[in-house]
């Protein structure tokens, strides 16, 4: 008794007013779950445009200066050869591919990189495009579904 006494006088949140902010904000993530059940419910996926997007040869860029990298080029040069040869191929509208064939520091071989899906097959690490990245962070998620719902099963 002698605590209740001095909570209205000094930290003016009594045992029920303290209560009020934590109700409204379990309605408002309520009202969200709801809303987003919802999208998640009706979502459409254009994969096809997906999958043109993913495989416009500028994107590949960045592989192509890794690739320079592999090969004992400095990353500072590498970004040189490639950002110009990108520049080149925006500004002229020739395709990029066809540029990187003709560079003498980049070649045929390094023209592969720009193929439809390539370069996302090369992000192998966690997290990454690849994939085998894909795959393992889809088992990663099955696990911890599958240990959410047992354990929600529980209650």
């Amino acid at each position: 008794l002698t605590t209740l006494k001095g909570l209205p006088l000094s930290y003016n949140r009594d045992l029920q007013e303290d209560k009020e902010p934590l109700f409204d904000a379990l309605d408002q993530v309520g009202l969200g779950c709801r809303a987003l059940a919802g999208l998640v419910t009706t979502l459409v996926f254009d994969t096809e445009a997906m999958r043109r997007a993913a495989d416009v040869p500028t994107l590949a860029a960045v592989d192509l200066a890794e690739w320079l990298v592999e090969r004992k080029v400095p990353f500072r040069t590498a970004h040189g050869i490639v950002g110009g040869l990108v520049r080149d191929a925006l500004d002229s509208g020739a395709p990029l591919a066809d540029l990187v064939r003709a560079s003498p520091e980049l070649g045929p071989e390094a023209a592969e990189l720009l193929e439809p899906g390539v370069a996302s097959t090369r992000r192998r690490s966690a997290g990454g495009a690849g994939r085998s990245a894909v795959d393992a962070q889809l088992e990663r998620f099955a696990r911890q579904l599958e240990l959410v719902s047992g354990r929600l099963d529980g209650r």
